[in-house]
């Protein structure tokens, strides 16, 4: 379900699940921390470009796939992604076509370069669903817009567009094509021709030892709140409801 091609220096990774619109199973998870931590690695790569097969790049968790397998433990798939991608020495492009929901938009904070098509639209739904924010995003998010902007992204999950995505300042470049890829992918051969130790370095530069122990600790600390949220009368509600394609009754559940 996650396809991958390394061509000129570049690793392409798809998420490949086009018919869920590329919604992580546990499956996936794996596979896609396996793919980016042999690309970090490879001496043949020189950057790593992610994008979602057709009209989507990513509505998140695979709802009844969470739901059959739940997190339980730090150890789980999700959080152990969310730590490969906070910890890559390479850098790392998006290419972002139509929606990219929960772990599908936070894991765009962990990307070097994010390149949107005009129409795309990013969601953050965790307290929706009854649980936190996930991927350090309650660190990353407020860093960049403030403690109120982020608030009301975080706490009302409603969707953002490409636009104001930019505006925001987690995306660099909205494409007016009907595809982000091909810009991205012209920006990731712009990349391969300069040197790789410098490239390396100066992300390395840029995130910094403090920022980059942060964003660790702070995907601990939220991985225990959504775990313990999980289990929770009101994400089992919301879960269920999702499933149910009802609206979720918070009531009493707190």
């Amino acid at each position: 379900m996650i396809n991958q091609q390394l061509v000129d220096g570049i690793l392409k990774i798809v998420l490949n699940r086009p018919e869920k619109k590329n919604a992580f199973t546990n499956a996936m998870y794996r596979e896609l921390t396996r793919i980016l931590t042999d690309g970090d690695q490879n001496p043949q790569v020189k950057v790593m470009l992610i994008s979602g097969a057709g009209n989507a790049f990513s509505a998140g968790n695979d709802i009844a796939d969470f739901m059959k397998s739940p997190i339980t433990h730090e150890d789980a798939p999700p959080i152990n992604l969310l730590k490969v991608l906070a910890g890559l020495n390479k850098p790392l492009i998006a290419a972002v076509d139509g929606v990219a929901v929960g772990i599908g938009a936070t894991l765009l904070f962990h990307c070097d370069l994010v390149y949107a098509q005009k129409n795309a639209r990013f969601i953050f739904p965790f307290i929706s669903l009854g649980l936190v924010p996930e991927g350090a995003i309650s660190l990353l998010l407020p860093r960049l817009v403030g403690h109120q902007r982020a608030s009301e992204i975080l706490l009302f999950g409603e969707p953002i567009s490409a636009e104001e995505a930019k505006h925001i300042g987690f995306v660099n470049h909205i494409v007016e094509e009907p595809s982000a890829l091909a810009y991205a992918e012209a920006r990731a051969r712009k990349l391969t021709a300069l040197s790789l130790g410098s490239v390396i370095k100066t992300k390395s530069l840029l995130k910094g030892n403090d920022l980059k122990a942060a964003v660790l600790n702070q995907i601990d600390i939220e991985g225990k709140a959504f775990i313990d949220r999980l289990h929770g009368l009101a994400a089992k509600e919301a879960l269920t409801s999702f499933l149910e394609k009802r609206a979720p009754n918070f009531e009493g559940l707190d």
